[in-house]
């Protein structure tokens, strides 16, 4: 179950950080009140997931989540720049991502 938290927890990073760049600057009410109530069950669900997972995996993965999938999100829906050596590099941050997976006892 740790696991689906720490999920659940990067997917809502992404949102977080998204709201967060909608609201520009917290001047847009609505995206600003998104953004507050993604970080905080983002945050939640973190510790959540903390309760059985070693401190190190969990931040490192919920952290990945995050910087991946706000990376992807800005590429398809912001219109970003998708560089080779941005793909790349966000490849080697997955990669990463799946070893904390695969070396994680819980």
């Amino acid at each position: 179950m740790a696991w689906i938290y720490l999920l659940i927890a990067g997917v809502l990073e992404v949102a977080w950080a998204s709201g967060l760049k909608l609201s520009e600057g917290f001047t847009k009410l609505g995206w600003s009140a998104f953004t507050i109530v993604t970080a905080l069950g983002s945050f939640w669900l973190l510790a959540l997931a903390m309760r059985q997972l070693p401190l190190g995996t969990a931040y490192a993965v919920w952290t990945g989540i995050g910087a991946v999938g706000a990376f992807i999100l800005g590429i398809i829906v912001m219109g970003e720049a998708a560089s080779v050596a941005r793909v790349a590099s966000a490849a080697l941050i997955v990669l990463g991502l799946v070893g904390l997976k695969l070396s994680s006892a819980a």
